[in-house]
């Protein structure tokens, strides 16, 4: 959830923007992002269609703060993990478990930003969000790497072959994320063993 500034500290136009970020989440949440006007938000937020205009230029604009808020949330989410995380192996699994539950808990906005039909691919705005996500999420999994190729726990590996690797990983944690999506109550611990292991073992020096 989006976080609330402190009254003291925030400024009334601040105050307002996250009432609208706030509002427009739930209403995209509910909606998908084809089904949500500027009016729905506008209304929703208790606010008159014209001033939103004077904080967001378009539904788009507003598609954007939300999935930046909710991007930085996972991003900092699966670097914290990581960062507790002990042992390389224990990174790994740390980065894969927190992803894969964070793009759970927030399936129905991760859905949106990687759906399919038509509409949602022509949008600009949700093509910039997938490379946005992808360039911290491949940031994030380089450093582990780095990590674990210096101190000689993995082999040694040339930068397209990381590339690769990364692209590999992502593509799967991803794919699997859709696939258990399907079992509401799926256990995600047994399916995250199993991947870091895997990982951590093909890639060990």
């Amino acid at each position: 959830m989006l976080k609330s500034i402190s009254g003291a500290k925030a400024s009334k136009e601040e105050i307002t923007r996250i009432k609208i970020i706030q509002t427009a989440q739930k209403l995209f949440q509910s909606d998908g992002l084809q089904g949500v006007t500027m009016e729905d938000v506008a209304a929703a937020a208790g606010k008159a269609k014209s001033s939103l205009y004077y904080y967001y230029k378009s539904k788009e604009e507003i598609w954007d703060a939300v999935m930046d808020i909710e991007i930085g949330e996972i991003v900092s989410d699966i670097a914290n993990a990581v960062d507790h995380a002990l042992t390389i192996e224990q990174k790994i699994h740390a980065f894969c478990g927190t992803m894969l539950k964070s793009l759970r808990k927030k399936r129905a906005l991760y859905n949106i930003a990687y759906g399919t039909n038509e509409a949602v691919k022509r949008n600009k705005s949700t093509g910039s969000i997938r490379r946005r996500f992808v360039k911290q999420e491949n940031v994030l999994f380089k450093e582990i790497l780095a990590e674990g190729i210096e101190k000689g726990v993995l082999k040694p590996m040339k930068l397209k072959e990381q590339e690769i690797l990364v692209f590999v990983l992502l593509s799967g944690l991803k794919g699997l994320e859709k696939e258990i999506g399907l079992e509401k109550d799926y256990d995600l611990e047994p399916a995250i063993k199993a991947l870091s292991h895997m990982i951590i073992y093909g890639l060990k020096a």
